[in-house]
Formats: structure tokens, C-alpha cells, sequence
């Protein structure tokens, strides 16, 4: 436990690297980009994500944001991420490991949200891919899970390429912009067979200062 809350502590801010992105924990400068991101990407991220409070675009509610993520990680709760292009420090979009589940468990759900403008050019990809290596190897966990929509093609494409298996279909699982949807469920492993991005990423965090901090 000590050395999950020093490597995501609030207050260390370790850079996860991956091809042409890197992802941090959020802090409170992100606001005012995170908040133009999601508001200019609304209409397109509504469609697949729980329904917006009124003031979620608020700082009030960016600062309880804050807090909750705070919480969560000093918990071993979830760990959430901003996902920024390399070359200019530009916001693309998030990702979260949440209800992460230990004991015999050792699981977690993946989550990602993408910012419209930079959809399709595989800034994703490149940052799940980087991510992994970290849930397995410094966050110790054996299995990654993730569900999506079932018309929800480009994230099925995304999961299947990077490793991921199809494990199931889930009946009205979420309830995704005030109605309950079916969802697909997929899986990876600990043990599963690395991708090619895998390898790459997993190169480039142990040359980093990562494992330092």
C-alpha cells in the first residue's frame, strides 16, 4: 500500500509514457482545458457515458472531482488519468482503473473517454497499451475488465487490439445517458500474450523515472 500512494500520490504526479501520449493524475490546472474538451465534445460523448449533472462542468464540481479521485486513490480504490499528446502537452481525453477489488481478487474496470477532435487517430490505443504494464506490474493486478455498448464498434476494435478477450454479453449492464444498455464484456490477463504496443510501452516506462518516484 505505501508504494501505490507514493507512486499516485496527489502530490507526486509520476508520468506514465506511451506512444506519441503520456498520462498523470489530474490536477487542479487541468480545469479550464478538461472543461473546453468536455464541452466541446459533448454531443459527441453523450451517447455513451452515465447522464451530465447541471454543473458538471463547473470548477465547483471539477474541485469535488478532485477530491473524490484523491480519496479514491489513497483507498486503492481507482486511479484516474488525463491523457495528454506528447508533442504539445494537449488534453486528448481520461482513463480510469476503478473498483479495483483485491484479495483473491486482484481485478479492476477500465474506462476511457475520448475528446472528439482527437478520435480515431489512435491516441488511445497508444495510452491503454501503456497503461497495462502498469496495472500488472506496479499495481499487481491479475485481471483487467471492460465493457462497451454494443454498437459501440470503435471501442470493440480498441479492446480487441490491444488484447483484450470477449467474455460475455451482459443484459441492461449500465445505465448510459438515462436508459439501461446491453453491454459487451471483455477481459485481459496477466498472463495473456503481450501485444506489440505492450512491449514498447512497457520499454519505455523502465526507462523512465517511474519506478524512482
Amino acid at each position: 500500500m505505501w508504494f501505490l500512494r507514493t507512486i499516485f500520490s496527489t502530490e507526486v504526479l509520476p508520468t506514465i509514457p506511451g506512444e506519441g501520449v503520456y498520462m498523470r493524475v489530474p490536477q487542479a490546472g487541468d480545469f479550464v482545458a478538461w472543461r473546453d474538451l468536455r464541452a466541446e465534445s459533448r454531443a459527441f460523448l453523450t451517447p455513451w457515458e452515465p447522464l451530465w449533472p447541471s454543473d458538471d462542468l463547473t470548477r465547483g464540481a471539477f474541485r469535488r472531482r478532485l477530491r473524490r479521485y484523491a480519496r479514491d486513490m489513497l483507498r486503492d480504490e481507482a486511479y484516474p488519468l488525463f491523457l495528454f499528446r506528447a508533442d504539445d502537452d494537449r488534453l486528448l481525453g481520461g482513463l480510469t482503473l476503478s473498483n479495483v477489488r483485491r484479495g483473491i481478487c486482484q481485478a479492476a474496470s477500465l474506462g476511457y473517454w475520448m475528446g472528439e477532435p482527437h478520435a480515431g487517430r489512435g491516441y488511445m490505443t497508444a495510452a491503454v497499451s501503456a497503461l497495462l504494464p502498469v496495472a500488472f506490474e506496479a499495481l499487481g493486478l491479475h485481471r483487467i475488465e471492460a465493457a462497451c455498448m454494443t454498437n459501440n464498434l470503435a471501442s470493440i476494435r480498441l479492446l480487441e487490439g490491444v488484447g483484450f478477450t470477449r467474455e460475455g454479453f451482459a443484459r441492461q449492464y449500465l445505465c448510459i445517458n438515462g436508459a439501461w444498455e446491453d453491454h459487451l464484456l471483455f477481459a485481459r490477463l496477466r498472463g495473456d500474450a503481450r501485444t506489440g504496443r505492450d512491449r514498447t510501452g512497457a520499454q519505455e516506462r523502465s526507462a523512465s523515472s517511474f519506478a524512482a518516484q
